[in-house]
Protein backbone atom coordinates (compact mmCIF):
# COMPACT_ATOMS: atom_id res chain seq x y z
CA UNK A 1 0.00 0.00 0.00
CA UNK A 2 3.01 2.27 0.73
CA UNK A 3 4.65 1.73 -2.64
CA UNK A 4 1.03 2.48 -3.78
CA UNK A 5 0.77 5.80 -2.24
CA UNK A 6 4.23 7.13 -2.88
CA UNK A 7 3.48 6.57 -6.58
CA UNK A 8 0.71 8.43 -6.11
CA UNK A 9 2.42 10.98 -4.33
CA UNK A 10 5.41 11.55 -7.34
CA UNK A 11 2.94 11.79 -9.91
CA UNK A 12 1.30 15.05 -8.09
CA UNK A 13 4.73 16.04 -7.15
CA UNK A 14 6.12 15.70 -11.22
CA UNK A 15 2.87 16.96 -12.06
CA UNK A 16 3.07 20.14 -9.46
CA UNK A 17 6.55 20.81 -10.90
CA UNK A 18 6.43 20.68 -14.40
CA UNK A 19 3.63 22.85 -14.30
CA UNK A 20 5.70 25.52 -12.28
CA UNK A 21 6.88 26.46 -16.14
CA UNK A 22 3.53 26.88 -17.60
CA UNK A 23 3.70 30.02 -15.69
CA UNK A 24 6.55 31.46 -17.35
CA UNK A 25 4.60 30.19 -21.00
CA UNK A 26 1.46 32.45 -18.85
CA UNK A 27 3.84 35.61 -18.54
CA UNK A 28 5.43 35.71 -21.71
CA UNK A 29 2.26 35.26 -23.61
CA UNK A 30 0.76 38.09 -21.59
CA UNK A 31 4.35 40.37 -21.59
CA UNK A 32 3.65 39.47 -25.45
CA UNK A 33 0.42 40.98 -25.54
CA UNK A 34 0.75 44.05 -23.98
CA UNK A 35 4.26 44.85 -25.89
CA UNK A 36 1.84 44.29 -29.29
CA UNK A 37 -0.97 46.11 -28.26
CA UNK A 38 0.79 49.67 -26.13
CA UNK A 39 3.93 49.94 -28.13
CA UNK A 40 2.90 48.46 -31.92
CA UNK A 41 -1.01 49.00 -31.64
CA UNK A 42 -0.88 45.86 -33.13
CA UNK A 43 -2.97 43.27 -30.92
CA UNK A 44 -3.14 39.61 -31.13
CA UNK A 45 -6.19 37.43 -31.80
CA UNK A 46 -4.83 34.27 -30.06
CA UNK A 47 -2.99 36.05 -26.55
CA UNK A 48 -6.46 36.34 -24.95
CA UNK A 49 -7.34 32.61 -25.25
CA UNK A 50 -4.05 30.97 -25.12
CA UNK A 51 -4.05 33.04 -21.36
CA UNK A 52 -7.30 31.67 -20.84
CA UNK A 53 -6.03 28.19 -21.71
CA UNK A 54 -2.47 28.00 -19.99
CA UNK A 55 -3.90 29.46 -16.70
CA UNK A 56 -6.71 26.78 -16.96
CA UNK A 57 -3.91 24.02 -16.88
CA UNK A 58 -2.18 25.62 -14.39
CA UNK A 59 -4.98 25.56 -12.68
CA UNK A 60 -6.33 21.90 -12.94
CA UNK A 61 -3.17 20.10 -13.09
CA UNK A 62 -2.22 22.04 -9.62
CA UNK A 63 -5.20 20.92 -7.58
CA UNK A 64 -3.67 17.07 -6.84
CA UNK A 65 0.01 18.96 -6.50
CA UNK A 66 -1.97 21.44 -3.83
CA UNK A 67 -3.87 19.08 -2.16
CA UNK A 68 -1.01 16.33 -1.41
CA UNK A 69 0.86 19.48 0.40
CA UNK A 70 -2.49 20.51 2.25
CA UNK A 71 -2.42 24.25 1.09
CA UNK A 72 -6.08 24.10 -0.24
CA UNK A 73 -7.66 27.35 1.14
CA UNK A 74 -9.75 26.14 4.73
CA UNK A 75 -11.42 27.34 7.36
CA UNK A 76 -9.95 26.28 10.50
CA UNK A 77 -10.98 27.83 13.26
CA UNK A 78 -11.89 24.24 14.94
CA UNK A 79 -9.68 21.75 12.85
CA UNK A 80 -6.76 23.99 13.56
CA UNK A 81 -6.76 22.63 17.37
CA UNK A 82 -8.00 19.03 16.62
CA UNK A 83 -5.97 15.96 16.91
CA UNK A 84 -4.51 14.65 14.24
CA UNK A 85 -7.17 11.71 15.03
CA UNK A 86 -9.20 14.13 14.90
CA UNK A 87 -8.28 15.98 11.94
CA UNK A 88 -8.53 12.23 10.05
CA UNK A 89 -11.96 12.13 11.52
CA UNK A 90 -13.60 14.80 9.91
CA UNK A 91 -11.03 14.82 6.79
CA UNK A 92 -12.63 10.95 6.00
CA UNK A 93 -16.50 12.10 7.02
CA UNK A 94 -16.28 15.52 4.74
CA UNK A 95 -14.51 12.98 1.84
CA UNK A 96 -16.96 10.70 1.60
CA UNK A 97 -19.74 13.21 2.24
CA UNK A 98 -18.95 15.79 0.04
CA UNK A 99 -15.51 15.45 -2.13
CA UNK A 100 -16.06 11.94 -3.71
CA UNK A 101 -19.67 12.26 -4.90
CA UNK A 102 -18.43 15.98 -6.31
CA UNK A 103 -15.38 14.54 -8.10
CA UNK A 104 -17.60 11.68 -9.61
CA UNK A 105 -20.02 14.24 -10.87
CA UNK A 106 -17.10 16.43 -12.33
CA UNK A 107 -15.12 13.25 -13.96
CA UNK A 108 -18.94 12.25 -15.34
CA UNK A 109 -19.03 16.06 -16.94
CA UNK A 110 -16.03 16.23 -17.60
CA UNK A 111 -15.21 13.03 -19.59
CA UNK A 112 -18.32 13.89 -21.52
CA UNK A 113 -17.22 17.11 -22.50
CA UNK A 114 -14.24 16.01 -23.83
CA UNK A 115 -15.60 13.06 -26.10
CA UNK A 116 -17.76 15.47 -27.19
CA UNK A 117 -15.37 17.97 -28.25
CA UNK A 118 -12.92 15.26 -29.52
CA UNK A 119 -16.21 13.62 -31.60
CA UNK A 120 -17.57 17.15 -32.90
CA UNK A 121 -14.26 19.23 -33.40
CA UNK A 122 -15.61 21.68 -30.87
CA UNK A 123 -13.94 24.86 -30.96
CA UNK A 124 -13.75 27.53 -27.91
CA UNK A 125 -15.72 30.87 -29.56
CA UNK A 126 -14.55 33.56 -27.43
CA UNK A 127 -12.01 34.73 -30.44
CA UNK A 128 -11.89 34.94 -33.83
CA UNK A 129 -9.38 32.44 -33.40
CA UNK A 130 -11.14 29.79 -32.55
CA UNK A 131 -8.99 27.05 -31.34
CA UNK A 132 -9.78 23.72 -30.69
CA UNK A 133 -11.79 22.83 -27.26
CA UNK A 134 -10.74 19.42 -27.12
CA UNK A 135 -7.04 19.60 -25.79
CA UNK A 136 -8.01 22.27 -23.35
CA UNK A 137 -10.96 19.89 -22.35
CA UNK A 138 -8.62 16.96 -21.83
CA UNK A 139 -6.29 18.55 -19.94
CA UNK A 140 -9.08 19.51 -17.27
CA UNK A 141 -9.94 16.28 -17.21
CA UNK A 142 -6.36 14.69 -16.55
CA UNK A 143 -6.15 17.33 -13.89
CA UNK A 144 -9.36 16.14 -12.27
CA UNK A 145 -8.61 12.55 -12.45
CA UNK A 146 -4.93 12.99 -10.54
CA UNK A 147 -7.38 15.29 -8.41
CA UNK A 148 -9.34 12.28 -7.72
CA UNK A 149 -6.23 9.95 -7.40
CA UNK A 150 -4.87 12.20 -4.66
CA UNK A 151 -7.92 12.62 -2.94
CA UNK A 152 -8.02 8.58 -2.52
CA UNK A 153 -4.44 8.25 -1.42
CA UNK A 154 -4.65 11.16 1.40
CA UNK A 155 -8.70 9.58 1.78
CA UNK A 156 -6.52 6.05 2.81
CA UNK A 157 -3.97 8.05 4.84
CA UNK A 158 -6.65 9.17 7.13
CA UNK A 159 -8.78 6.25 6.96
CA UNK A 160 -5.09 4.35 8.37
CA UNK A 161 -4.78 6.62 10.82
CA UNK A 162 -8.15 6.89 12.03
CA UNK A 163 -8.30 3.16 12.44
CA UNK A 164 -4.96 1.84 13.19
CA UNK A 165 -3.73 5.24 14.79
CA UNK A 166 -0.63 5.49 12.40
CA UNK A 167 0.03 6.84 9.32
CA UNK A 168 0.91 5.44 5.76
Amino acid sequence: MRAILSVIDSISEWTGKAIGWLVAALVVVFVYEVIMRYIFNAPTIWAYETSVMLGGTIYVLGWAFVHRHHAHVRVDVFYARLSPRGKAAIDVTCALLFLFPLLIILLDVSASFTWHAWIKHERLIETYWMPPAAPFRTVVMIGLSLFALQSVAQFIRDLSLLIRNKTL
